[in-house]
């Protein structure tokens, strides 16, 4: 592994078990569609120990039909605006939520390269949804240049650091309510 990967990884184990940290104190959890990064996300959510208390599973959905079969991604949409597409992660997010027991779901799909980029969607294009509840709370498109691991690094790191971001949000929202009802 090269530094800065090296970097990236140690980084993405940093937020995952902060984000265990939250989800535990929350007594939440969380599920997965990866696509781009292919379980990647998964392999360092499951580093931390302890992690089977707030990570429910993962769909791995590399494929199209994967996509459609296991988390009712509409094959019109696939279609339409092909896999690697906001509209395409907003229902991978849906699916994880629908599919799984889980109170928070991140979707990722993108172009990790080094082929299969377009002159509209160029390698390094990843787009993401972050779920909470049935609510899709974002749907955001990144680019990240570098080798095929690094893209997918660079897209873990920040998928997860988005997801602490929401998670942190979204806790600050509950005890700012818990305390205007005890006003």
């Amino acid at each position: 592994m090269f530094a800065e990967e090296q970097e990236l990884y140690e980084e993405c184990y940093r937020k995952a078990s902060a984000i265990g940290d939250i989800l535990t104190k929350r007594k939440e959890n969380l599920a997965l569609a990866e696509s781009c990064t292919g379980g990647l996300i998964s392999f360092l959510l499951t580093e931390i120990p302890g992690s089977s208390a707030w990570f429910d599973r993962t769909f791995v959905a590399y494929a199209n039909d994967a996509k459609k079969d296991m988390l009712g991604v509409n094959i019109e949409t696939l279609l339409k605006y092909g896999a690697v597409s906001s509209q395409t992660v907003y229902e991978m997010g849906q699916g994880v939520v629908k599919h799984s027991k889980a109170n928070w779901a991140i979707a990722i799909s993108g172009i990790a390269g080094p082929t299969g980029g377009t002159e509209q969607k160029p390698v390094g294009t990843i787009f993401f949804s972050f779920v909470h509840n049935d609510e899709v709370v974002e749907v955001i498109n990144k680019f990240f240049e570098g080798s095929r691991t690094t893209i997918r690094l660079k897209a873990c790191l920040f998928a997860l650091s988005e997801l602490k971001a929401h998670l942190e949000d979204n806790f600050e929202l509950k005890e700012l309510k818990r305390e205007n009802n005890n006003i």
